[in-house]
């Protein structure tokens, strides 16, 4: 069976991911969350889940110990689908909201990236999920100075990664993610009603994931029909 690690998976797009890999029996699944009660409920079959504060960053060995232990130290897809969103006026913004948006949407991407890379073979595939308001040439909305600049930084980082770690064969793209119906959107945006639900972008995300290294590789992917 392949091996899969999910983060951000207790609501929207992480948690409808899930569902949608535990439905493929050719799939392990670590989905990681700080609360993972919406998943224990479901008890789907070939699921691990592990309760993980992604700023936490020492917390990142319980990964590697089940990786190590229980999936024969094998990661075939890694998807950093996690993600802090603070709108606030750019003139009310403070040090602590970009350490805080960084922490979840760059810096554990990094760290828990090199944690996993021991582990990694020749066509392991890491997805980062990311927003079409991190993407250069792309309208962008005031409130979302912290979020925005946070997605681009980390689509640089998939691409260098791609460039630094493609002798080895391992696979690194970007799904730069239009607006999709989640808690995430709606606090931002109250009122605000996207084309697009979780579910469906969830079984997006899972063909990419399965499919895609074997066409992209070091690419940021937009996936909107609409803006934002």
């Amino acid at each position: 069976m392949k091996k899969v690690i999910i983060t951000g998976t207790s609501q929207g797009i992480g948690y409808e991911l899930t569902k949608r890999f535990s439905e493929d029996d050719q799939y392990q699944v670590l989905a990681l969350s700080r609360n993972i009660e919406p998943l224990k409920k479901l008890e789907l079959p070939n699921v691990t889940l592990l309760s993980l504060d992604l700023t936490d960053t020492d917390s990142f060995d319980k990964v590697v110990d089940i990786v190590k232990d229980n999936w024969g130290s094998q990661v075939d897809i890694v998807i950093h689908n996690a993600g802090a969103l603070i709108k606030k006026d750019f003139q009310e913004l403070v040090l602590q909201d970009y350490l805080d948006t960084y922490s979840v949407n760059v810096f554990s991407v990094a760290l828990l990236t090199q944690k996993l890379l021991p582990f990694f073979r020749k066509g392991t595939h890491t997805v980062a999920i990311s927003s079409i308001g991190g993407v250069q040439r792309t309208l962008k909305f005031k409130g979302l100075a912290a979020y925005s600049s946070s997605k681009s930084a980390l689509n640089t980082l998939m691409e260098l990664l791609a460039e630094t770690y493609q002798d080895e064969g391992y696979v690194f793209n970007v799904l730069a993610l239009g607006a999709v119906q989640t808690q995430m959107l709606e606090k931002a945006f109250p009122g605000y009603k996207a084309t697009v639900n979780p579910k469906e972008i969830a079984d997006y995300i899972y063909n990419f994931a399965k499919k895609a290294q074997l066409f992209h590789n070091g690419k940021i992917i937009e996936v909107s029909s609409t803006t934002p």
